[in-house]
């Protein structure tokens, strides 16, 4: 049995990979500090193999038994938080960093940390492979997610190169499921709650940005292998398929059998007009892609979290 400390445990990425590293027979060590993510994902947990720690990751904790796996997943994630939040958000990615390395170095553990997409910025290379450097505004408002990420990254690296430390960084893009927040800013969960109450549901922009939308499972999986293996490089894990803001609002509409009219809002700043991932390396190293398409997994999200959650009437 391995044991697996997992920061940012309690949120929507965080806990589903908690599920999934206690189904695979390993103890799992959830770190958090409720500061975006929800006891509500974390709940159905019980038992001695799972551990709750009430901690904030920009601070240094200790972990008493030893540690084979660090999955640093703690950061605010959505615009609505990384803004409200904007120092939180590069503190996490580079105290909290550092922090998190350092015991994985202590424990001589596999370290995973969890970069984005948004390392990517507004591409101007389609799709996004990982040799790619971006294209990111460092003082725009999106910067301080973005450059948190990237620090991130380097730090990772650095602590590679110099102290030996087993690393690994997974570059995440557009991620949906059962526990997303309602109310978090992002399409598909904002998309789902205006639709089940029949409310119009906004674009941004004419809709014609595109994003790539991976339904949690896949993610998960894919994140595991790329933990389980000896890659150090980082991986793009995401669904290459590619689809219009415009064609998700329709998807949405159909799935939920919702009265909801489109309405279009002013583009934010800094928002990326493409995003699709290049999963070449995905393949090629860890046999992983994609295999829920996006319809089942709307669906998917519908049955398991359930209209009322999903509208925020309830915890999702």
């Amino acid at each position: 049995m391995a044991t697996c400390l997992v920061t940012g445990g309690s949120g929507f990425l965080g806990s589903h990979l908690c599920d999934a590293l206690l189904a695979r027979g390993h103890r799992v060590i959830c770190v958090d500090n409720f500061d975006t993510g929800s006891l509500a994902n974390i709940q159905h947990l019980r038992g001695p193999d799972f551990v709750f720690m009430h901690k904030d990751v920009t601070e240094p904790f200790f972990v008493a038994e030893p540690v084979d796996f660090v999955y640093h997943f703690a950061s605010p994630a959505s615009p609505i938080d990384y803004l409200r939040l904007p120092l939180h958000t590069l503190k996490v990615g580079s105290y909290g960093t550092h922090h998190a390395l350092g015991l994985a170095k202590l424990h001589r553990a596999r370290f995973l940390t969890a970069s984005t997409s948004e390392v990517y910025g507004d591409p101007q290379v389609h799709p996004q492979p990982e040799s790619y450097w971006g294209h990111v505004n460092p003082i725009g408002p999106r910067g301080v997610y973005d450059e948190a990420k990237r620090y991130a990254e380097a730090l990772t690296m650095a602590y590679h190169r110099q102290q030996g430390v087993n690393t690994a960084i997974v570059r995440i893009f557009n991620t949906y499921g059962p526990r997303m927040r309602p109310h978090d800013g992002r399409a598909i969960p904002t998309f789902m709650r205006q639709a089940l109450q029949d409310k119009p549901i906004t674009v941004f922009g004419t809709g014609q940005q595109t994003r790539s939308f991976c339904y949690v499972d896949d993610l998960i999986n894919g994140i595991i292998r790329l933990a389980d293996s000896g890659i150090h490089q980082p991986v793009n894990i995401g669904n290459p398929n590619e689809f219009t803001l415009l064609e998700l609002a329709k998807a949405v509409i159909e799935i939920t059998g919702s009265r909801s009219e489109i309405v279009y809002e002013a583009l934010p700043t800094d928002d990326p007009q493409v995003r699709q991932p290049d999963i070449t390396l995905a393949r090629e190293l860890l046999g992983w892609e994609p295999t829920v398409a996006l319809r089942e997994g709307l669906q998917r999200t519908l049955d398991t979290a359930g209209a009322a959650a999903l509208m925020g009437t309830l915890p999702a």
